[in-house]
């Protein structure tokens, strides 16, 4: 009698503490998704490609080629947990770019140059921002006005090319450290230190907790008093600068400025940080698989590399993943509203 009373108590504690910890920690399960997703094409490619795929020199290139992308996550990520997006990103980084190379050429010290194509994103996220909040403007209205301003001044600027000679701006591509087989550049460092700032404002700043906040619940979070206004602006803020960042590596990794350069970026940038596991609703996600996302897009372009075909696969598959995610955001969203 005593057994068969036991047995169900234990089973029940089972089920309640896997449900704890299914509630805790949904926010999670698309990272791990993402990550094992990754982990899957590395080793598929290994084993298809009779291992020749998996080499320090080819992962090393992975962070050196899409450091301006893992950036540009990271600022979208702040707008998206918001609830918000921002459109303007790949067209900002254009400009930037255009803008700096442009005083480049007019012999201004790259020292100088540098703060002020951040302080060019950020006045532009900073006018998405004010859209956004003080006039009711849409984000995708908003920071798609933000795009084409971004984009027609970059052709202002010049419709050329504009070739960047300057020795600081090109060392921060042309210099690599080597570890061995492996090597990490200036530009993949930068990369990993926004990550690594961004994941701690968002985990351990209260600027940090109230983008969550207002994005989970933006009427609750106002009931609270806690400053929504001011962190929706900031958050567009973070992404100008983080465009206006990539800038700066995306001209070093060029070596030249175009106005057409970036067309889609916002797009890869997009889908790279909800791979990663941020819900386009706002209110969860984590910097951390934003960088992941970047990686499997990179890992997706490098096997595509490798196979020799065309490249329009690339866009297949993202897209395909891209579905497949926002399904199982879905999901977890359907779920977590049941256990309420």
């Amino acid at each position: 009698m005593t057994s068969t009373q036991v047995a169900p108590a234990r089973e029940s504690h089972v089920v309640s503490s896997r449900h704890r910890f299914m509630t805790r920690h949904a926010s999670w399960i698309p990272v791990f998704a993402a990550i094992a997703i990754l982990v899957a094409m590395v080793i598929g490619a290994q084993i298809y490609f009779d291992g020749d795929f998996l080499s320090p020199p080819l992962i090393s290139s992975i962070l050196l080629d899409n450091s301006y992308l893992l950036i540009l996550a990271v600022g979208m990520t702040f707008v998206i947990l918001t609830g918000g997006i921002d459109l303007s990103v790949g067209a900002v980084m254009s400009f930037t770019g255009m803008f700096g190379a442009s005083l480049l050429r007019d012999g201004l010290p790259s020292g100088v140059v540098a703060p002020v194509m951040l302080a060019c994103g950020a006045l532009i996220g900073l006018g998405i921002g004010v859209l956004v909040q003080y006039f009711d403007v849409q984000p995708f209205i908003a920071s798609l006005a933000g795009m084409f301003l971004a984009r027609g001044l970059g052709f202002v600027v010049s419709l050329n090319s504009i070739k960047v000679t300057d020795s600081s701006i090109l060392w921060l591509q042309r210099t690599r450290w080597h570890f061995g087989d492996w090597y990490v550049t200036a530009t993949g460092i930068l990369a990993l230190l926004v990550v690594a700032v961004g994941a701690l404002l968002l985990a351990y700043t209260r600027f940090g907790r109230t983008i969550y906040a207002v994005g989970g619940n933006e009427q609750s979070a106002r009931l609270m008093g806690l400053p929504v206004a001011r962190t929706k602006l900031l958050a567009y803020v973070v992404s100008g600068t983080c465009a206006g960042l990539a800038g700066v590596v995306f001209t070093a990794y060029t070596g030249a400025a175009y106005p057409l350069n970036g067309i889609g970026t916002e797009l890869d940038t997009i889908a790279a940080v909800v791979i990663g596991g941020t819900l386009l609703i706002g209110g969860s996600g984590f910097v951390v698989g934003s960088m992941i996302g970047v990686f499997v897009y990179g890992m997706i372009k490098t096997i595509i590399n490798f196979l020799g075909v065309d490249q329009s696969w690339t866009r297949i598959t993202i897209g395909g993943l891209l579905l497949l995610f926002v399904v199982v955001q879905r999901v977890i969203v359907a779920r977590s509203a049941r256990r309420r």
